[in-house]
């Protein structure tokens, strides 16, 4: 039996060698954010309910980023702008999940983003977007492992 394919989305994960809350910070705190991923800054911290901006060099301009959700340090919610998405407000949804392991000597970080259309536009956003936070995933373990800028000077 052959189903319809109604949505692309896609998780991507990876280990930091960090305790939960501090890893939880560096995604919530928008200094934090600023210093290894939204290259063009964060503005506003990541809490239930708000609206924060995030720009990038890549990508110049700000985007509004919805917090649907922030239940520290276990998971964030948000929604923002996407193209092709299956949603009536053009938006996609991303979740953070960080969970405690080796005995709370490390974190692991997944990230999963829905929904964009089954269609050529929606699996280039999907894709593009995957790239994305699996940049940010690697950006945020050399930063919070080592205090390294991975994107300085990578995108411009």
């Amino acid at each position: 039996m052959t189903q319809n394919l109604t949505e692309l989305s896609f998780t991507v994960s990876g280990r930091i060698a960090r305790p939960l809350t501090d890893v939880y910070e560096a995604v919530a705190d928008p200094a934090q954010l600023s210093k290894y991923f939204t290259t063009g800054g964060a503005r506003g911290r990541l809490e239930s309910g708000t609206e924060v901006s995030w720009d990038f060099h890549d990508f110049p301009g700000a985007f509004p980023v919805t917090v649907v959700e922030a239940d520290a340090p276990n998971r964030i919610v948000i929604r923002w702008g996407g193209n092709a998405t299956t949603s009536e407000d053009g938006t996609t949804t991303t979740t953070f999940e960080f969970e405690a392991i080796d005995d709370g000597a490390r974190t692991l970080v997944t990230v999963t983003e829905s929904s964009w259309t089954p269609t050529a536009d929606g699996a280039e956003s999907a894709f593009g977007n995957c790239q994305g936070w699996t940049g940010m995933l690697a950006a945020l373990k050399v930063w919070i492992e080592h205090g390294i800028n991975l994107r300085e000077g990578f995108y411009k």
